[in-house]
This record gives structure tokens, sequence and C-alpha cells, in this order.
């Protein structure tokens, strides 16, 4: 039998979603330190792509699963540059409207995680009991 692969993606997000809101929230309180650079952490998408966490493939007209390999490091960058913002007199690039934003969206993406798994489990355990 193979192991569910769902419960592993989604412990990987939520781990993404966790350094991702550090970092998120590390540029908000630096957002007055003269010369800080605004950072973010590499997309998940990224990451899926380093992880073993393939799709499988049950007819050949499915989409076809990738073989990733094993790392799935986040790494965190410097942030690109806001247009609007630029880069302020202090050399401070911290936009607080971006930053915000960045929080309302790591949000919406932890809340989605939480109810497939949520699901997902209320899945299984009505197979079990079946």
């Amino acid at each position: 039998m193979q192991p569910i692969q769902l419960f592993d993606l989604a412990s990987r997000q939520a781990e993404w979603l966790q350094v991702r809101q550090e970092v998120v929230t590390g540029n908000i309180a630096n957002a007055n330190t003269p010369k800080f650079r605004a950072k973010d952490v590499t997309p998940f998408n990224a990451v899926l792509d380093d992880t073993n966490v393939g799709m499988a493939r049950t007819n050949p007209a499915h989409f076809s699963g990738n073989e990733f390999s094993e790392s799935g490091d986040v790494n965190v960058e410097d942030a690109q540059l806001n247009q609007e913002i630029g880069v302020q007199e202090s050399g401070n690039t911290v936009g607080l409207e971006q930053e915000l934003a960045k929080t309302g969206e790591i949000q919406r993406q932890f809340n989605l995680n939480t109810a497939l798994v949520s699901s997902f489990h209320r899945m299984m355990m009505m197979t079990v009991k079946g």
C-alpha cells in the first residue's frame, strides 16, 4: 500500500507558510530601519520541485507526475524591488502595503491548507468506518 502523500504535502506547505510569515513580519518590524532590504522566500512551487512528492498517473490521458529530488529547503532571498516604493532615502526597501498584502495571502493559503487536510481526514475516517 502506498503512503498518502497529501498529509506530507500539506505539512511541507505549512512549514513554508510559517517561514514566509516570519520573513514578512521581520520586514514589517524593520520598516523604519535604515538600509534594511526587504526579504521574501522562494515560491512554494520551487519548494515542490525539490521534493519527492510526485503525482500518480492512473490513465495515460492524465498529465504525468514529476519525480523530484529530496532537498526541500526554503531559501530566504532579497525581495523584488517594489516599483512604487523603490529605495527610500534611508536605503530601506520595505513597502508596508505590500507586506500587509502578503500577510493576507499567507492567511488565506494557511486556511485553505487546513480545510483541505480536514476534509481529507474526514473522508478517510468515513472510509474506515464504512
